[in-house]
């Protein structure tokens, strides 16, 4: 059973910056169990969840517009954990952030339990 473990959320400042951490386990990540595409996305309040970063195998990127120059996604596949660096942070960045972590049998991925990110004003 795939478990994801996320942390680094909290309340912060506008302008300040939070990590956030997810951290695979649970099984053996070879074969057709490999870890794929890492991800994270995020809902806010009455709002749909949508993607804030992902990073394939190959270390490729994609953001979402409004966090482009702000947030940075990266992974230590040794760790099979995957990091976003928030730097800049505004209000409107508040919502509840969930990793994703793809595998080579589960193009869908499995899903976090979700760290809150509040950006005070």
């Amino acid at each position: 059973q795939v478990q994801l473990v996320e942390s680094g959320g909290g309340l912060v400042q506008a302008g300040g910056s939070l990590r956030l951490s997810c951290a695979a386990s649970g099984i053996i990540f070879s074969g057709i169990f490999s870890i794929n595409a890492m991800g994270w996305y995020r809902q806010a309040p009455g709002k749909q969840r949508e993607l804030v970063a992902v990073i394939s195998n190959g270390g490729s990127t994609k953001y979402k517009d409004s966090v482009k120059g702000r947030f940075t996604i990266s992974r230590d596949n040794a760790k099979n954990t995957v990091y976003l660096q928030m730097n800049s942070l505004k209000p409107e960045d508040t919502a509840v952030y969930y990793c994703n972590v793809g595998l080579l049998s589960r193009p869908a991925g499995y899903w976090g339990q979700g760290t809150q990110v509040t950006v005070s004003s």
